[in-house]
């Protein structure tokens, strides 16, 4: 692929100018095999590099580059390859371990194809990738970020000449998503490509960063061989205990035990090799388990990347967590890892488990292997990873993996969404956090997988005020509850305690979606059932009227009044609530749980679609929880854990139900054995598997697949029914359930953002860089510049948004004349911040008539609150009456944009009555925000009054959305007072600011966070 302007550089050209090194272009990058490259800028230091790395090009590949036999680079070759400018011309390289596996370069040219500089536009781009590392996606990753350069250095079309014959560089290009332009001359191919970001590129970029970062996660998860570095050769301390649990897990591949100590002939410990080092096993390692003192860390990281293990788990605590010096240590830990394209999961971690039957990983300090099912589980603290996994393991709940990350450098929750996403194992996600690396990115990736699985987080930390020690998080500045908010915009479920978090995992887990809020509540205490009433009317559910069955009600009373529940089309849920009941001569019986337990799972098997949730409340029942939980603790799990990646659905067809296998409820904190429930075998979609059916241990159910076909499958497992002991606990989880299952039947039908003909973006874009031009300079204030009231109104009334004329009034005589200039009726202000939107301190006088009404008023003003040239006084026409509202927007810079809206007002401000969306906003995310207010009734016909314009309101809100969406130098907008009449509405206030826009780390080219 020689480029015209190579071919006229023979004649050499002059000497490139230097330029500062870009070291913001280095990034490491996930390919597409799940291993790491770093890439970087070529510099004249690798010269040497890059002889090396192109003696180990084919001769093909030699070919494809240059049109022509090309064995070796030429003195003059090496020079003008590493030696750019870093304007005109660029070389990007991917390295691992410090070497070049790929290069790419752009030169840019004028319109005849000859060298150029600025303003010319266009570049011709080259690449070439070492044979052995074709197919990963190198060629891929340095297009977006050669593409990202060029757009920087004000390139906006590549030009690439590719012979016919290279179809691996031509898909590069083709499948890349850019607006392209292809043609057939002098018997080679010439791609035009416009270098402004589509929406399919990127969604191209954002498919190829899920699977390569889901590869890297699976390639953790599924390792064929192990080793334990600093297993002890006495018993106990943490790499020895790895070891051991590594083998009574059954792992199924190799393990192998690493000692500095040991000698070089041979050795075991617990039953396998011990080696003094990676190297010296003299086999593959897929994952090695580093349990070696913070400062041995660096070389045993060197001894794997040097002998090609492809990921690492450090439990080695001593980096953030323990202060600056150990921050440094972190980073460079970081480091040294991706240069050898490998992975970390920690410092400071816990460990992680795969259940599934061809792996049993537990390469973790968890004493036992949990059972197999169908919940993935993420937690950042080490201490909330040990009492889940105790506790889950305790009652039987089965997981499909386990990761606890520790200080998570490098490998986070996002990636493991990205695993979960498409994961066929994994029906639910359960996630303790204590910060959030890259919040836009994960409620990015938690919206996707949410609209195929429920997402269930707590979060801790959220009201220290900084991040937990060890982690590295942007700051927000927005309060936890509108994170929450814009949490569940995105699906996630969101609950405050461990305990909620296992409540609504596992009620999800075992049971279908409800199709809607209405509950029927049916048992034998009328008490219980009261109780459970109350608990809907509060988590905003509709119960119907409790089901009393006295205290004299038998097992089959139950079975028969649940039953008739599940046939109830007036019922979208089931709650039973169930005490002991007491025999014929007055003892308390406690021993007849497991009856009842088994009458609840006939009644559920019994009906004809398993498309309603049934839960149980229980007070002091003996063996009724355990008896629930034990349907299938015993039974074989499936080979892999079969089933489709679908998660629970919306209760809407009979078919929508995915029970899951191994999963139990786990009643009061995490380590509290009180009551549990295991669900039953994953139901495949597609089918009418009630839930007593089974699958054998060794069927892999696939989508689509009729596991009922197995003739040889054993008697049906009951079905799973999760129980707990408090009503307010069943009841929290299913009112999650009931939201989870409205969002995703909503997501299925996307709102849209409006397309507005009155909307001047170009002259917006214009008039924000004239006045950030305007003011630019030394004495710039860094959080951007606050317009004017006239530049503001003229910046909004380019996106249709109209603001009442303010006339400033510093005398009685200019308040007159204002008035005479905008007509009778008007307002009379004051606009000093202190009084500003505070019309409960009497610095508003409305509906002034006269002349005369306007001085007396003036007056009035002056002589209580103080001089005009404090007060600020300014004049107004009257609007129409109606709410007073107020619109914001705001860019924070962990979650973005964010559009705000509430009643003006000091009780909606105390309150914190102040509903929250992302931008870009939909028509149906405003229509929410409106309603979610606790004051809206207001809006709508409170007590009799006029129901206001909320189609006008939601149309402003939709606007100023499309305004900081478009433009990210508008960095905030505050519209106080929204006086939103029955007919319309008027803005009679109006606060923009503009800043240079914050830089974006979810656009632009893939890249790992930086350390």
């Amino acid at each position: 692929m020689q480029s015209a302007s190579e071919q006229s550089e023979a004649a050499e050209r002059p000497a490139p100018p230097e330029h500062v090194y870009p070291d913001h272009w280095e990034a490491d990058v996930v390919l597409r095999d799940g291993g790491t490259a770093r890439i970087r800028p070529i510099t004249a230091d690798d010269a040497d590099r890059l002889v090396s790395f192109y003696e180990q090009v084919s001769d093909e590949s030699k070919y494809y580059r240059f049109f022509a036999p090309y064995p070796r680079l030429s003195a003059k070759d090496v020079h003008r390859f590493t030696h750019h400018d870093f304007v005109d011309r660029v070389g990007l390289a991917a390295t691992v371990g410090g070497e070049f596996i790929a290069t790419v370069r752009y030169d840019r040219i004028d319109d005849r194809g000859m060298p150029a500089s600025a303003p010319a536009d266009e570049a011709e781009v080259a690449f070439l990738v070492q044979d052995a590392h074709q197919g990963r996606g190198v060629a891929s990753a340095l297009l977006e970020h050669i593409a990202a350069v060029a757009r920087e250095r004000d390139i906006r079309r590549f030009a690439a000449e590719v012979l016919p014959a290279n179809n691996k560089m031509i898909k590069v290009f083709t499948d890349a998503g850019y607006t392209q332009k292809r043609s057939f001359e002098d018997g080679s191919v010439r791609l035009h490509l416009d270098l402004e970001p589509t929406d399919r590129s990127l969604a191209v970029q954002r498919a190829r960063e899920q699977r390569a970062e889901a590869r890297s996660v699976q390639r953790l998860l599924t390792p064929r061989s192990v080793a334990v570095v600093g297993a002890g050769r006495a018993p106990g301390g943490v790499g020895r205990t790895v070891l051991r649990n590594l083998i009574e897990s059954g792992f199924t591949g190799r393990v192998y035990a690493v000692n500095a100590a040991l000698t070089d002939g041979a050795a075991e410990l617990d039953g396998v090799p011990a080696h003094s080092s990676i190297g010296a096993i003299g086999e593959p390692v897929d994952l090695a388990i580093v349990a070696v003192p913070a400062e041995r860390v660096p070389e045993a990281v060197a001894d794997c990347g040097e002998h090609g293990v492809r990921g690492l788990v450090v439990l080695s605590a001593g980096y953030a967590e323990s202060g600056p010096a150990g921050r440094d240590r972190q980073r460079e830990l970081v480091r040294q890892a991706r240069s050898y394209g490998m992975r970390i999961i920690g410092p400071n971690a816990f460990g992680i488990i795969n259940t599934a039957d061809d792996v049993r990983l537990n390469a973790s300090l968890a004493p036992q292997m949990p059972a197999a099912g169908r919940i993935g589980l993420f937690a950042q603290s080490g201490a909330i990873g040990i009492a889940l996994l105790a506790g889950l393991h305790r009652h039987g709940a089965g997981l499909s993996s386990f990761i606890s990350a520790g200080n998570r450098a490098d490998v986070s929750g996002n990636d493991f969404l990205q695993h979960w996403y498409d994961d066929p194992g994994t029906d639910v996600v359960l996630l303790y956090l204590e910060s959030i690396g890259n919040p836009r990115k994960f409620t990015r990736l938690a919206r996707r997988t949410a609209a195929v699985k429920p997402v269930v987080v707590v979060k801790g930390a959220r009201h220290s005020g900084s991040a937990p020690p060890g982690h590295r998080v942007p700051v927000t500045r927005i309060p936890h509850a509108t994170v929450s908010a814009l949490l569940r915009q995105a699906g996630v479920i969101r609950v405050d305690t461990v305990t909620e978090l296992v409540d609504a995992g596992l009620l999800l887990a075992a049971q279908p979606l409800p199709a809607g809020p209405r509950v029927a509540i049916l048992g034998n205490s009328e008490s219980l059932g009261l109780l459970t009433y109350d608990a809907c009317l509060t988590e905003g559910l509709r119960p119907l009227r409790p089901l009393d069955l006295t205290t004299a009600a038998v097992p089959a009373d139950f079975r028969d009044a649940l039953a008739a529940a599940l046939a109830d089309e007036t019922a979208d849920a089931v709650v039973v609530t169930a005490i002991p009941w007491v025999g014929e001569n007055g003892a308390t019986e406690f021993g007849d749980g497991e009856v009842l337990a088994a009458a609840l799972r006939a009644a559920v098997a019994s009906a004809p679609a398993p498309t309603k949730p049934v839960v149980v409340v229980h007070v002091e029942m003996g063996g009724l929880a355990e008896a629930l939980a034990v349907a299938t603790s015993t039974r074989p799990a499936p080979a892999g854990r079969g089933g489709p990646p679908t998660g629970p659905r919306p209760a809407t067809r009979p078919t929508d139900r995915t029970a899951t296998p191994d999963a139990s409820v786990l009643p009061g904190t995490a380590v509290t054995p009180d009551a549990s429930a295991v669900p039953g075998p994953a139901v495949t979609p597609g089918t009418d598997m009630p839930p007593g059916a089974t699958v054998t241990s060794d069927t892999h159910a696939t989508p689509g697949t009729d596991v009922t076909s197995d003739t040889t499958a054993p008697p049906a497992a009951p079905a799973t029914i999760p129980a707990y002991p408090a009503a307010e606990r069943a009841v929290r989880a299913l009112a999650e359930a009931v939201r989870y299952g409205e969002w995703r039947r909503q997501a299925a039908e996307p709102g849209r953002v409006p397309e507005y003909e009155d909307i001047d973006e170009a002259g917006a874009a214009a008039l924000i860089e004239r006045t950030l031009g305007d003011r630019a300079g030394d004495g710039a204030d860094a959080r951007g510049v606050t317009l004017g009231a006239a530049e503001a109104g003229e910046l909004l009334a380019r996106y249709g948004i109209a603001v009442l004329p303010t006339l400033p009034a510093p005398t009685p005589d200019d308040a007159v004349a204002a008035a005479a200039r905008l007509g009778y009726p008007v307002a009379l202000k004051t606009t000093a911040p202190h009084l500003r939107h505070r019309p409960d301190l009497g610095g508003v006088r409305l509906d002034l008539a006269s002349e005369e009404q306007l001085r007396t008023a003036y007056a009035e003003l002056t002589e209580v609150l103080g001089k005009p040239e404090e007060l600020l006084p300014v004049v107004q026409a009257m609007v129409p009456r109606g709410v007073d509202t107020v619109v914001r927007s705001a860019i924070d810079p962990a979650v973005g944009a964010v559009l705000s809206f509430g009643l003006s007002g000091a009780a909606s401000e105390l309150l914190g009555d102040t509903a929250h969306r992302l931008v870009p906003a939909t028509d149906r995310d405003v229509a929410e925000l409106v309603r979610s207010l606790r004051t809206a009734p207001l809006l709508f016909g409170w007590r009799g009054s006029a129901p206001v314009d909320t189609p006008a309101l939601e149309e402003l809100l939709l606007r100023v959305s499309r305004l900081v969406d478009d433009h990210p130098e508008v960095v905030a907008v505050s519209l106080e007072p929204v006086v939103v009449a029955p007919r319309g509405l008027s803005v009679l206030g109006a606060t923009v600011r503009l800043a240079p826009p914050p830089p974006r780390t979810d656009l632009g080219p893939r890249s790992l966070p930086s350390y």
